[in-house]
């Protein structure tokens, strides 16, 4: 008998989604930081064994969706609703004060199996641990409750028993030594926008995109080529930096992860553009692979 099934990862901003992931596939597949709204996009991981196949799905966070983009990103989470063998539903000490309601009815009618991951818990008391769980079980009675800490690899071998306990008797949906649904390009974009994410501060980040130009590999090197695009024409300048510094650093740093990523020396090549208000233009979104 062979099971599998697609398990995705859904949650608010911030629960700790993308760490969960990377645990639960054992690759740095979901960048990854302090920041909200990190995840933009879907993406899928890929854990096969013998007799069984997980196709877990990394989401972006809930949110109330204030431009087009944020629209995009929710339709991820929608999707993952829908196509869902498997629900983990991600939440922390912190963030189960903030409950959505509209989602809660969703995933209560899914009509599928629900595992509550209680995420972070080294960060609080067990008597408040305690007390969470009871909550959760009155919102979610069916759900499965566990706490856990993705950070720490607590409990999460216990998550993985119950995946495959609970995945559907299917063959395979992929080939048994592929890892992930995205091309190398997607990576290195997501490794580059990591590093803008944990360079500056507030809303800098949130407006922009990184798109791959050209990735060419030769015997002893990559060669990688990619575009930074900022939303506004005074984002270019703080991008590059004084002497363009700041680039060098975006450079230097996502060049020692993608070299990690692809087992390969890395020669990087940054450039910035402005694309005008591209967060909130369809088009530009579809043009950046954005589903609309």
């Amino acid at each position: 008998m062979h099971k599998a099934g697609f398990v995705n990862i859904i949650g608010n901003p911030n629960v700790g989604k993308s760490t969960l992931m990377n645990r639960l596939t054992g690759e740095k597949l979901s960048i990854i930081t302090s920041k909200a709204q990190t995840t933009r996009q879907r993406i899928m991981g890929i854990v096969s064994g013998d007799d069984f196949q997980i196709v877990y799905s990394d989401t972006p966070g809930i949110l109330e969706p204030k431009y087009k983009l944020q629209e995009s990103m929710l339709k991820y989470v929608e999707n993952a609703l829908e196509d869902a063998d498997i629900l983990l539903f991600v939440t922390d000490p912190i963030d189960s004060k903030k409950i959505n309601i509209s989602y809660t009815e969703k995933i209560k009618n899914l009509g599928v199996p629900i595992i509550l991951i209680i995420n972070k818990i080294d960060t609080t008391e067990q008597a408040a641990v305690n007390i969470l769980i009871e909550k959760w079980k009155e919102i979610y009675p069916q759900a499965e409750i566990i706490p856990a800490s993705a950070l720490h690899n607590f409990n999460l071998e216990k998550v993985l028993n119950i995946i495959i306990e609970k995945l559907p008797e299917s063959p395979a949906y992929f080939e048994k030594d592929r890892l992930t649904d995205k091309p190398m390009r997607f990576f290195v974009s997501e490794i580059i926008r990591e590093k803008i994410f944990l360079s500056f501060r507030q809303e800098l980040p949130y407006s922009t995109e990184v798109v791959v130009d050209s990735y060419k590999e030769y015997p002893q090197i990559t060669k990688i080529s990619a575009t930074i695009f900022v939303a506004r024409e005074s984002q270019k300048p703080i991008i590059i930096g004084n002497k363009g510094q700041s680039i060098k650093k975006i450079g230097t740093d996502a060049r020692i992860d993608i070299e990690k990523f692809i087992d390969s020396k890395v020669y990087l090549e940054l450039f910035v553009k402005v694309n005008k208000n591209w967060r909130d233009d369809v088009l530009k979104l579809k043009r950046f692979g954005y589903e609309s």
